[in-house]
């Protein structure tokens, strides 16, 4: 008689629809226009139409529309059956942009015998997560083309970039001190050995141009960085987890996306706004800083008769900012502040900070909660330490710029601005559950 086969007991839950597509959207975003690209794209397989921003715009009620924002910010709308002055906007915010290493305008370096890329620090990276990892190169190249400019998105995505590390016997108190890079000296990414034959920036175009499908001298800019070649995954005993780069803050971009398209039909206008450069300040004409929020709602708002414009409008609307939250971390909890220490796959939290530095207060946070209950959905709070300092998002900006009502929010992560991001998988369709609810307007804003 053969033994028995052992049972086995592991969790394996069927995979939410969202979580499996948020590893193909994060996989295609490498860099922040590619993320717009890769947003409009699907917008328009739902039947979103683009926008120009220079021609005149004539909207109706029902309309799909989308705007995109010199090629890194992007803005979906579908507008409801009443005019915004009368029945305000619904609006959630995130940001395309994540930390990382840029490519300065002359790309090449030679240090000693290797051919390496000269590279700035863009936002705040944590910079050893970046040492001994298959990096690639994406963004955008600008191209001498026979009508004028045209702008090519690049994804060179072959293995041959490395920052390696200094064996430990060369740095013998690496794992008591910790690993501490200067951003100017240790930080050239290899591409490969050097004999000293032709200018090392030729070789380097050479490589981009092959990319771009251009002549090296047709390039005249580009805007380009590094980005981790490992592909999002799914991990954990049980699958419980999502890995991958660019969690912060694609994550949300994702579920505002996606809770756009499954949203009914309502009498508000429904807008999605995705910013670039969060992670600099947003200070930038497609920043949250920036002018296109206000250009855009305005416009929108212009497009219907009613009395009061923008302002009336404003007033009736709320935004749900949308940007990663911390996770309690198993290992160091003493960083987080008791109660208020969101766990991954628990549920967004609400951000609060009595210093504004979100911008939830009493009434817009109620919000939130409120459509988290209506959505079956789980809700957390994350407040930092008081004796730590808080990270802010683009909440407090767009708040402060439109004069909106704004709630903070996000799904809980690990290892915010490592190269490689950690998040929860159940929270990413929880997340999208109740944006979806938010730009239905199935909930009453608060008075």
């Amino acid at each position: 008689m053969s033994a028995k086969r052992p049972v086995d007991r592991t969790v394996r839950p069927t995979t939410p629809a969202p979580a499996e597509d948020l590893l193909a959207y994060l996989d295609a975003s490498p860099s922040p226009c590619h993320a717009v690209a890769e947003t409009a794209a699907r917008l328009e397989a739902k039947g979103f139409k683009r926008l120009d921003e220079r021609a005149a715009w004539t909207l109706r009620p029902g309309d799909r529309r989308y705007v995109v924002r010199f090629g890194s910010s992007i803005a979906a709308l579908r507008v409801g059956a009443k005019p915004p002055a009368d029945s305000g906007f619904r609006l959630v915010g995130a940001h395309t942009d994540s930390p990382n290493l840029r490519l300065k305008p002359r790309p090449a370096s030679v240090r000693d015998a290797s051919l390496c890329l000269d590279v700035e620090v863009y936002g705040s990276p944590i910079l050893a997560t970046w040492t001994d990892r298959d990096l690639g190169v994406a963004g955008r190249v600008a191209v001498a083309g026979a009508h004028g400019l045209e702008e090519r998105l690049v994804r060179l995505d072959r293995a041959v970039v490395r920052i390696p590390n200094v064996a430990i016997h060369l740095n013998r108190g690496v794992n008591e001190d910790g690993l501490k890079l200067d951003k100017h000296r240790h930080l050239a990414p290899v591409l490969g050995g050097f004999d000293g034959a032709g200018p090392p920036d030729a070789t380097v175009r050479a490589w981009i141009a092959t990319a771009a499908g251009c002549a090296p001298d047709a390039i005249l800019g580009f805007d380009l960085g590094l980005f981790d070649l490992q592909a999002a995954r799914f991990a954990g005993l049980a699958d419980e987890f999502v890995v991958s780069a660019r969690l912060d803050n694609l994550a949300s971009c994702h579920a505002a996306l996606l809770g756009l398209l499954a949203a009914d039909d309502a009498d508000t206008t429904a807008v999605a706004l995705l910013f670039d450069h969060e992670e600099v300040g947003s200070e930038s004409a497609e920043g949250a800083a920036g002018p296109f929020a206000r250009d855009l709602l305005a416009r929108l708002v212009e497009a219907f008769p009613g009395d009061g414009g923008l302002p009336r409008a404003v007033a009736k609307s709320l935004l749900v900012s949308a940007d990663m939250a911390h996770a309690l971390h198993p290992n160091q909890p003493e960083r987080h502040d008791g109660v208020h220490a969101p766990r991954m796959n628990g549920g967004p939290a609400v951000k609060t900070n009595a210093n504004r530095r979100y911008a939830t207060d009493g009434s817009t946070g109620a919000y939130f909660r409120a459509m988290c209950l209506a959505a079956g959905v789980p809700s957390q709070e994350f407040v930092s330490r008081g004796d730590q300092a808080c990270g802010s998002t683009i909440g407090p900006i767009v708040a402060t710029g439109l004069g909106i009502r704004t709630v903070d929010v996000g799904n809980p992560m690990w290892a915010m601005h490592s190269v490689r991001e950690t998040a929860g998988r159940a929270d990413v369709g929880a997340l999208v559950r109740v944006l979806t609810r938010h730009f239905g307007g199935l909930d009453p804003l608060p008075g």
